[in-house]
């Protein structure tokens, strides 16, 4: 029977021995995903897309982790292992969210409904990706040491509160340029090809999945090694595990890939079919 063991002297990494049945079925599960998005990513070229499916395989690398942990709560290198690749998995994924979001722009020719410039759109929500991605990939290798193991919580806290802020701009971002669309549509919002609602609504619930996810991850390492949540496996299953894996499937399911060959396809093409669309309504 597996036991929890201390790291050093009274010091444990864990709070609980992990469940091996939880771990070994997230692991299929995000195995499949991560499979499946990487056979869209072939098919579809669209390499914006890249960040999510390599953020699967850090959800992979991290649930191998805890599966490794269950007989080695001692083990430090096992414990960091899977700390570190689920914290930074869903930066990956917020980095292709974001990318998303101006291709959809540029497919319908929409640039002026942006609110934010669509030329500094991706970079600047990008890189509050980047720095909140670099802040806790610094901080949560210190959370496997007892001495720093405080510090560490409390900068990967700083960091998802950057990325629960940037994401909460990125949404609002959004929703303006949804209103700014119904109000004035463009010419190519009309072409059935393109469904920009759909991909839309795709990013809005793929953006709430994450934003949930990241706004449990900083109560629980705000309330602290000896709270509720990080003594509770159960509630990283529920407030992560799940809202991460569902948003893979949902992103892999309504794949913004498509948009790719409108961006750089011939307009003249698309003209034409809009203007069938608008003849038959």
């Amino acid at each position: 029977m597996p036991e929890l063991k201390p790291y050093r002297g009274g010091y444990y990494l864990w709070k609980y021995v992990p469940s091996l049945p939880g771990a070994i079925i997230f692991l299929i599960l995000f195995f499949v995903a991560t499979i499946f998005h990487f056979w869209k990513l072939h098919r579809t070229k669209a390499w914006f897309c890249l960040a999510f499916a390599i953020g699967g395989i850090f959800e992979v690398i991290g649930y191998i982790g805890r599966i490794a942990a269950y007989n080695s709560t001692d083990s430090v290198i096992v414990y960091a292992i899977q700390n570190v690749f689920l914290l930074l998995g869903p930066a990956l994924f917020a980095a292709s969210i974001y990318m998303a979001l101006g291709r959809i722009i540029r497919s319908v020719r929409a640039e002026k409904h942006s609110l934010v410039r669509i030329k500094w759109l991706t970079k600047t929500f990008v890189m509050g990706d980047v720095v909140s991605f670099l802040v806790q990939a610094g901080a949560s290798g210190l959370m496997a040491t007892g001495d720093n193991a405080t510090l560490g919580s409390h900068i990967v806290v700083a960091g998802l509160v950057i990325q629960v802020i940037m994401f909460g701009l990125f949404i609002i971002t959004s929703i303006v340029f949804e209103v700014r669309m119904r109000r004035s549509p463009t010419t190519e919002a009309f072409d059935e090809r393109i469904n920009w609602m759909s991909q839309l609504r795709t990013l809005y619930a793929v953006s709430a999945l994450v934003l949930v996810r990241s706004i449990f991850r900083v109560v629980e390492y705000a309330a602290g090694n000896d709270a509720y949540p990080l003594t509770h496996e159960w509630m990283l299953y529920i407030f992560d595990s799940l809202l991460m894996i569902v948003a893979m499937f949902i992103w892999g399911i309504w794949h913004p890939g498509t948009l790719q060959k409108y961006i750089t396809a011939d307009r003249q093409d698309v003209t034409v079919t809009t203007e069938e669309a608008e003849a038959k309504a």
